[in-house]
């Protein structure tokens, strides 16, 4: 398939993911945060359900050749919360795989960490070291959005980040996995973005203080945890063609 080139200007974002990227349209609501800020940020996205990353390179969408397109400067690698063990390394892996296509056009991969299933787990921290170590693997970015989630509940323990299921973002949630990305991507502060909040690309109606509560929250995650880290020594990785379910 034959994409259109992307237009010039701004920041050009790929996202590769699951339902966790496509319900509430997480790239539009990111492109909805940009241009309230002035900022310009043009994107992409192939998500199916139920899929990990190794779905992808096995063809279940077209990612491999829209990042063959070119003119991305980031590339979003997602899929769902990933303990330890197997999984870990599987998705230390499948990031390793990504990433000669992602160099081979010039762009950067970007792993975004995701959230436990409520009352299942993996553990937060879980999570975030599975994410942390596939960036740090391939010298990519760590997208915090599931520490903003952590960090925005323990704020305030009443947002409904969640859906009914658990397991998928509500609107609020995915606003704020939006805002993480945003000032990742920009460098610009997201407590310095307008008291405006967006799903699925449209305004979402929210008390201007819940809005900023979660843009704090998106900073401080960012603040914590660095986009870019030295690679440590990690695990090799078994060649694996797992079940997307199982991680």
């Amino acid at each position: 398939m034959n994409a259109a080139p992307l237009a010039a200007g701004g920041h050009h974002v790929l996202f590769v993911g699951n339902s966790l990227t496509y319900v509430n349209n997480l790239p539009g609501t990111l492109v909805a945060i940009a241009e309230s800020a002035g900022d310009t940020i043009r994107v992409g996205s192939e998500a199916g359900p139920n899929l990990a990353l190794i779905d992808h390179l096995n063809g279940a969408t077209n990612a491999v050749s829209r990042i063959a397109q070119g003119g991305w400067e980031f590339v979003v690698l997602q899929q769902g919360p990933t303990p330890a063990g197997i999984c870990r390394d599987s998705l230390i892996l499948w990031s390793k795989m990504f990433d000669s296509h992602i160099r081979k056009v010039g762009a950067k991969p970007a792993l975004m960490m995701t959230w436990p299933i409520v009352g299942v787990g993996p553990p937060v921290d879980d999570v975030r070291i599975s994410f942390q170590q596939a960036a740090q693997a391939v010298n990519g970015v760590f997208m915090p959005a599931g520490e903003a989630w952590r960090i925005a509940l323990r704020a305030d323990p009443t947002l409904s980040l969640y859906a009914s299921d658990g397991l998928h973002p509500s609107a609020v949630g995915t606003f704020l996995a939006a805002l993480e990305i945003y000032e990742r991507i920009t460098g610009h502060d997201a407590r310095e973005l307008p008291a405006k909040a967006f799903s699925n690309g449209v305004p979402l109606t929210l008390p201007e203080a819940t809005i900023r509560l979660l843009q704090s929250a998106a900073h401080e995650a960012n603040t914590t945890y660095p986009a870019l880290a030295a690679a440590p020594a990690v695990k090799s990785a078994p060649v694996l063609a797992m079940a997307a379910d199982h991680c």
